[in-house]
């Protein structure tokens, strides 16, 4: 009974630490994509259907990726909106460049990651946008006489911010992300809790930064079975990189994540077709380990270790 006491004593000690360090991030991106979703989503969601007059050429990808992460829409949410933009006439590539940054990053996570520390905020953003960006050319280009896309399965998005008191339609808003992510919040403060308390640092710097390509692979991998949602993974990757993981193996870690989150692969595979949703699994994968590996030999030769 002394036992279980004390390994309560700890387990609590270390959770209520990574509480402490994680909640004023959380409660900070909950609210500012919150304010962004109910008075910015669609002024957003404006600029990229204004995007279809213009002749952009390639380079529309570049600011179709940017929107995409602007958008605060989940991923259920964003193909029905691309729907209603191919039904318009947009362009396949820019929907492409548009879908693959807004499954990676919204401005909610974009916050939330901010606890992570500036590099790895950095990191993430930019890692995000170049691969919606590239997306887009591989669609431009590998699929130039065939559709990419089919948008038939999914129906008109229903927008619930629709209250016409602008202070009730926030709080609502704010209360469906604190009931939407507070359970892997709180989840995720309690396996960092746990690792801290059972799995000692060497292990994970060896697991995950003493070899830098082994552990970019192994982060890439676990990415796939353990991203349930990205506020839950925050407090995780950050005791995670304060035990030696690299900066490489979590950017890694970042991108299959949520790539591969079970609702977005539902979605996503709904809208593809076998053979294009195979080839959406090795454009994240590829990306992903190309990216981790990248970072680590950057951030290496600039003197970082992490």
């Amino acid at each position: 009974m002394d036992i279980l006491k004390r390994e309560i004593i700890y387990f609590w000690y270390y959770f209520s630490i990574q509480f402490q360090q994680i909640a004023g991030y959380w409660i900070l991106g909950m609210v500012l994509g919150s304010v962004i979703s109910v008075f910015g989503k669609g002024k957003i969601h404006g600029l990229f259907a204004g995007m279809k007059e213009k002749k952009f050429g390639v380079l529309g990808v570049i600011p179709a990726s940017l929107l995409g992460i602007a958008s605060p829409l989940c991923m259920y949410g964003t193909i029905p909106v691309a729907a209603g933009f191919a039904g318009q006439g947009m362009e396949e590539d820019w929907i492409a460049a548009f879908c693959m940054s807004s499954i990676l990053l919204n401005p909610q996570l974009f916050f939330y990651s901010a606890a992570l520390g500036p590099a790895a905020l950095i990191i993430r953003f930019t890692l995000c946008f170049v691969c919606g960006a590239l997306a887009g050319i591989g669609v431009r280009y590998g699929f130039k006489k065939r559709g990419f896309f089919t948008f038939t399965a999914f129906g008109k998005i229903v927008d619930r911010d629709t209250d016409p008191n602008l202070a009730v339609r926030l709080l609502k808003n704010i209360g469906r992300n604190i009931k939407a992510t507070s359970l892997y919040f709180l989840a995720g403060a309690a396996l960092s809790a746990l690792f801290q308390r059972y799995v000692p640092p060497d292990a994970v710097s060896s697991l995950f930064g003493g070899n830098r390509g082994f552990g970019v692979l192994m982060a890439a991998t676990i990415g796939v079975p353990l991203y349930m949602c990205g506020g839950g993974t925050i407090p995780l990757l950050s005791a995670w990189l304060q035990s030696g993981m690299s900066m490489g193996s979590a950017a890694a870690f970042m991108i299959t994540g949520p790539a591969t989150k079970i609702t977005n692969l539902g979605a996503v595979k709904i809208v593809l077709g076998k053979r294009n949703f195979g080839l959406y699994l090795a454009f994240t994968i590829v990306f992903a380990l190309v990216s981790g590996l990248g970072v680590d030999f950057l951030l290496n030769g600039f003197g970082f270790t992490r």
